[in-house]
């Protein structure tokens, strides 16, 4: 089968989308069955997109032009991906837009519906997700939801028929063998409560700050690690660290390579995640793999997807938050235990599942 992938997201700061990606293309390099052809919607980058893409997958010569492009196509209108492409059977957009195709069929993936439940979330270009998705199924898509949680929105909120959505899970990253010496050197302390992701309203962070706050004062070698890049609305969380009293104990790295993201996760005593609404949530399965006790929020699909491998609090309960963190940081044996567990869990997830998940849908499409 000849499959068309937007691998847009791979050229930018990774996130959760450009990590599903780059996952879903390494196992579908590894089958037989597909011939897989990835684009990017990017003038520039264009040259940068093959050294991103794993051997076994073609990647487009021709430049796209992405303004004009996302114009037309965000209105469903011409040219088709089969111009940079060449003839595909089944074009698979990744990230809420699928392109207009002269004779392929279409998937589109969901990763989540904030832009619905939580506009004020959500910036003006995700706040368009909804048209584009309702246009796309109208077209006939088949959509592809990253969990049970998000097939169920799609079909409640969008009115999709049921039987053309289907979930496929991703797999967890593969995170190495970090140096805990390193982060811990960065994190300036052996012991620390780390948050990994994009600083953005929905992830809330200050409610993490305030929390930290109050476990600082009788835990004097405890630090707080947000490492991850702004994204939009940081303003929340600047006036969050200028009124923690322990705002010296919190260090914001923003952005960091791999080597230091498998470091700080090495090294982590565990990983806060106290997210408003998730669709899927890689930072919670990648601390599990590395052996790190997670805690989160029971936002949105996190109770499918991690189970009983992290310990759940309510969302926006900054004083449960506090208490589930205060417990993994003072008691061993229930550190130990939802490591265990963690490990488990994180057992299920894996890319040649998700990539086999992804081809029967292709084939429902085509």
């Amino acid at each position: 089968m000849r499959i068309a992938v937007d691998a847009t997201p791979l050229l930018g700061a990774r996130t959760g989308v450009g990590t599903f990606v780059a996952g879903l293309l390494g196992a579908l390099a590894d089958r037989t069955d597909a011939d897989v052809t990835a684009f990017g919607v990017t003038w520039r980058g264009r040259a940068r997109l093959g050294g991103l893409v794993p051997a076994g997958v073609a990647t487009c010569p021709r430049p796209m032009a992405a303004r004009p492009l996302r114009w037309a196509w965000r209105r469903g209108a011409a040219p088709p991906i089969e111009w940079w492409t060449g003839p595909v059977d089944v074009v698979h957009g990744t990230n809420f837009l699928v392109p207009p195709a002269r004779r392929a069929a279409a998937v589109v993936t969901v990763h989540d519906l904030t832009c619905l439940h939580f506009p004020e979330l959500c910036d003006a270009a995700t706040l368009g997700y909804p048209a584009l998705l309702r246009a796309a199924i109208g077209r006939g898509a088949v959509v592809h939801a990253v969990s049970r949680f998000v097939a169920d929105e799609v079909v409640e909120h969008l009115g999709a028929d049921r039987s053309r959505v289907g979930v496929a899970y991703s797999g967890v990253p593969d995170v190495g063998d970090g140096d805990a010496a390193r982060g811990r050197q960065l994190a300036g302390s052996r012991r620390y409560v780390l948050a990994l992701g994009t600083v953005e309203p929905r992830k809330d962070l200050p409610l993490l700050v305030r929390s930290f706050d109050a476990l600082a004062r009788e835990r004097p070698d405890l630090r707080l690690v947000l490492a991850g890049p702004d994204g939009w609305g940081v303003e929340a969380l600047t006036l969050a660290l200028a009124g923690a009293h322990h705002r010296r104990r919190v260090v914001r790295l923003g952005w960091v390579h791999e080597a230091d993201r498998a470091a700080l996760l090495a090294g982590a005593t565990v990983l806060a995640y106290p997210s408003r609404y998730e669709g899927f949530g890689f930072p919670p399965l990648e601390a599990m793999a590395a052996g790190v006790p997670v805690v989160a929020t029971a936002a949105g699909a996190l109770p499918e997807v991690v189970g009983d491998g992290a310990a759940l609090v309510p969302v926006g309960d900054g004083d449960a938050l506090a208490g589930a963190l205060a417990s993994v940081l003072d008691d061993d044996e229930r550190r130990e235990a939802l490591v265990a567990a963690g490990r488990r869990r994180v057992s299920r997830y894996r890319w040649d599942h998700c990539a086999e998940g992804l081809m029967a849908l292709y084939r429902q499409a085509g």
